[in-house]
């Protein structure tokens, strides 16, 4: 038997993640459930703001094309419900979702490239495939951009794996299977 994970409260983190509790609630307008769960540790939930919120080469919109591909490939409810959402914020629409989600962009080259890569990398643990670099890099993107999308790899991976494990309730509309 598994131990069951609550979504821990304002109540039941410490005064520094409770600070971040708030300053979400302000920009938001809520606290996710996974963030909140990130703050089962002092220091987790403020190393992964801080990271996933760093200066990239990548634009918002082609970020989310590499967290819908990695937490498509990871299984990650919560993520692809969220990511679906926020996807949406960004101007895709249901079916780019579904496209980007697989792996793939046949809307746009460059971003058919990126979530290309973002698959491979995830599926093959770092190992990408020389061709899927290549074609990467024939699509338009620097060595700046690969090293950006490696870490936004890294960055989604640890989401996906904390609530792959803990099992944390989803708290945005769920994203449609395919």
């Amino acid at each position: 038997m598994m131990t069951t994970f609550n979504v821990p409260t304002r109540e039941e983190v410490s005064a520094t993640n409770q600070e971040i509790f708030d300053n979400l609630e302000k920009a938001v307008g809520f606290v996710p459930n996974l963030f909140a769960t990130y703050a089962y540790s002092e220091n987790a939930l403020k190393n992964y703001l801080d990271f996933s919120n760093a200066k990239t080469s990548l634009k918002a919109k082609e970020k989310e094309a590499v967290n819908l591909a990695v937490s498509q490939v990871n299984n990650c409810e919560y993520c692809l419900s969220a990511h679906t959402a926020i996807g949406k914020m960004n101007g895709y629409n249901d079916a780019q979702i579904l496209e980007l989600r697989a792996g793939k962009a046949s809307f746009d080259s460059k971003l058919d490239a990126l979530a290309q890569l973002s698959k491979n990398i995830t599926e093959n643990r770092g190992n990408a495939d020389a061709s899927v670099v290549e074609n990467f890099f024939a699509a338009g993107w620097t060595k700046e951009n690969l090293i950006d999308t490696i870490s936004l790899v890294g960055d989604k991976t640890i989401s996906n794996y904390i609530n792959n494990t803990t099992k944390i309730p989803v708290d945005f509309p769920a994203a449609p299977s395919i």
